[in-house]
């Protein structure tokens, strides 16, 4: 086999990896400016850059005021950098399922660990616990459900571990949905059912700046290995025999990338709530710039999942006269954009 075999083939009117960087990071910048711009305190692009020039509290006299200064650092750049890392995590999460179980149609959230991350934090808010204690919950809550789902795949001797990993995660998934669903029943209906819904429909508005601390490490620590190993990624989209022969240990390859995905899914999911479908666009939207070529695949789809979380948190706070849920909005916005690229693609052919 030659060595070109171990990179998908690129297809027919793709951009080039700077036009698409480019392209994507465009895009990525217009929904930041957007969202720090946009709300009920409106702020024009003149008094963003003066209040962005002043890291510190404005002096008296200053051009920007301080209620200016006040609504960008305090209130929305810590929202806007929440929705960009995540919104990166879980598209770079989504981008790796999908090379790695040779699947366009996988998501982040295939393996167990949004259902596992929702059955943790709802059962930080039955017990009554604090933010961070429903935060780590949703964080354990994640990663365990994912090991659940290898330790069942390692169990099973079959021809098949891509399939048998993807069987286990919709059982286990199943299964934590059921408590997840028990616990609902079992919440006081006046004060803890409403937290739980909040949370499982996903959100920005409760990110505090300590989370960005604490979740950032986690997210660079997960996207780290992908970085460095972004072409044995390629490897892994071939089948276990052909990876084989390359030299690549497929399995070990297999549950490294998976740890690294998953505990970028997992942290991301502990601070903002399950927020679905950016994790299976956002990819696909980069694949149609770039082709399946991991190596320029993935940056092209940290910019574009960055750039629309942000967008679809702006859509959730200034589209009618009350918030709405974030992953309610990814929803609406992800699913036709999906069906879209489906016929886009699918003429493409």
């Amino acid at each position: 086999m030659s060595a070109a075999a171990t990179v998908p083939a690129v297809p027919k009117r793709t951009l080039s990896t700077p036009t698409a960087i480019a392209a994507a990071l465009l895009f990525c910048l217009v929904a930041v400016a957007l969202a720090l711009t946009s709300g009920k305190y409106p702020l024009t692009l003149l008094q963003l850059w003066q209040a962005l020039a002043r890291p510190f509290s404005p002096a008296d006299g200053a051009l920007v005021s301080e209620a200016v200064h006040t609504v960008v650092w305090e209130v929305r750049l810590p929202r806007v950098l929440a929705g960009a890392l995540v919104g990166a995590a879980l598209a770079a999460a989504g981008a790796t399922y999908q090379g790695m179980f040779r699947n366009p149609l996988v998501s982040p959230d295939i393996l167990g660990v949004s259902a596992g991350a929702g059955l943790g934090a709802t059962l930080g808010i039955f017990l009554g616990g604090s933010v961070l204690l429903v935060q780590v919950l949703a964080f354990s809550g994640g990663m365990l459900a994912v090991a659940a789902v290898w330790l069942v795949a390692a169990a099973v001797r079959q021809h098949e571990p891509v399939l048998v990993l993807v069987l286990a995660g919709i059982a286990v998934g199943t299964l934590l949905g059921a408590g997840i669903s028990l616990l609902k029943v079992l919440a006081d209906p006046y004060t803890q059912l409403a937290s739980i819904t909040f949370w499982l429909l996903g959100g920005l508005s409760a990110v505090t700046r300590g989370d960005l601390l604490t979740t950032a490490p986690l997210l660079l620590a997960g996207l780290l290995p992908m970085v460095l190993l972004r072409w044995r990624v390629n490897l892994l989209s071939l089948s276990d025999d052909e990876a084989l022969a390359l030299g690549v240990d497929v399995r070990r390859m297999r549950l490294f990338m998976i740890a690294a995905a998953t505990l970028m899914t997992a942290a991301a999911v502990s601070i903002t709530g399950i927020i679905g479908w950016v994790g299976l666009v956002v990819p696909h939207a980069a694949r149609l710039l770039v082709g399946p070529d991991f190596g320029r695949l993935l940056p092209v789809a940290l910019l574009l999942g960055a750039g629309f979380v942000v967008l679809a948190d702006t859509l959730a706070r200034n589209t009618t006269g009350m918030e709405l849920p974030l992953g309610v909005v990814t929803a609406l916005v992800g699913a036709p954009c999906f069906l879209w690229l489906l016929a886009r693609s699918g003429r493409r052919a």
